[in-house]
């Protein structure tokens, strides 16, 4: 098993973020910054509750359909399996394991932003499969395709699971098909998943538990910024709010003062005011039609070769070829 880090850099950008962001009316803060250790510890709890369809949907998806997908892919000659944002690889394990029960000739590229993530996968991989090939790559997502361009010829099916797409406004989802179908050979093919618009109930209890543990989640942000830039949020005087626009598609997460206050962030020297009730905007996540996603990718120069959708057609795994 090969390890190939990219230069990642330790500069999160925390501190820029929260600077603009907080001076800014209305206030916001991106979330990609929820995923410190205790964020990333938090979603691995949301991914389990009663609520939170998205991945047991995605789950069902793969485990039962994972022999229809490979084959609308062809496994006949050698390829690479590339994950992008492969975290734990939790889903994609159900392909890995069909793969390696069918003796496929292929290549699996876990692909992440964090080494050490990767290095945790690559010791659970080399107990689950002992002989399957692996090469990771610790990059952002396209200097990493980019890289494997140039450096392997083999075809690709690139996955892009758990409805990240989603986390990316219309415009910056776009860009992203775009960008994908720059780095697709014409025998390449992308599998991407979507969470499908449905009952607007069912989409806001995901982000909004009876547990609170999403509460946590989004609260967490504070903790951090508390943490790592030396500010005095008072985290017990903010409350987690969720909703969601059936006509948009976007479900919006919020941070929301519960009383006028002043708070300091010393790594920045800097006091930002707020007033009762105002909001900080932490997250948008996007829903789509199938309508939408074709005339998006077509856009962008992308086919629908297939659709996978569980029983309720509540998620899809859409396999995309380049036109």
């Amino acid at each position: 098993m090969n390890l190939l880090p990219e230069a990642v850099s330790s500069d999160t950008g925390l501190g820029q973020d929260v600077a603009l962001g907080l001076a800014e009316h209305p206030k916001h803060l991106s979330s990609r910054f929820f995923y410190d250790a205790k964020g990333s510890q938090l979603f691995q709890q949301i991914m389990k509750l009663p609520e939170y369809y998205l991945t047991k949907l995605e789950f069902q998806i793969l485990k039962q359909q994972r022999k229809e997908i490979l084959y609308a892919f062809g496994t006949q000659e050698p390829f690479q399996l590339v994950d992008l944002g492969a975290g734990d690889a939790y889903k994609t394990k159900l392909l890995l394991q069909e793969l390696v029960c069918q003796k496929t000739d292929f290549t699996f590229v876990p692909l992440d932003i964090s080494p050490e993530q990767l290095k945790e996968l690559l010791e659970d991989l080399s107990l689950r499969f002992p002989e399957l090939p692996v090469t990771a790559l610790a990059a952002e997502y396209f200097p990493g395709l980019q890289w494997l361009q140039q450096n392997h010829s083999e075809r690709k099916l690139i996955l892009f699971l758990g409805s990240n797409l989603g986390n990316f406004n219309q415009k910056d989802a776009q860009e992203f098909l775009c960008q994908i179908r720059k780095n697709l050979q014409p025998k390449d093919r992308f599998l991407l998943g979507i969470d499908l618009k449905k009952d607007p109930e069912k989409i806001r209890q995901a982000y909004d538990d009876a547990a609170g543990v999403t509460a946590a989640f989004n609260l967490n942000l504070l903790h951090r910024i508390n943490k790592e830039l030396q500010a005095d949020f008072d985290v017990d005087q903010f409350q987690h709010f969720a909703e969601y626009d059936p006509v948009e598609g976007t479900m919006r997460s919020y941070l929301i003062s519960k009383q006028a206050q002043e708070v300091t962030v010393g790594a920045l020297n800097q006091t930002f005011s707020f007033e009762a009730w105002e909001t900080i905007h932490t997250e948008n996540s996007y829903k789509y039609s199938l309508r939408q996603l074709k005339e998006m990718a077509l856009s962008c120069g992308l086919a629908i070769d297939d659709i996978f959708t569980d029983a309720s057609h509540g998620f899809a795994n859409v396999l995309l070829r380049p036109v």
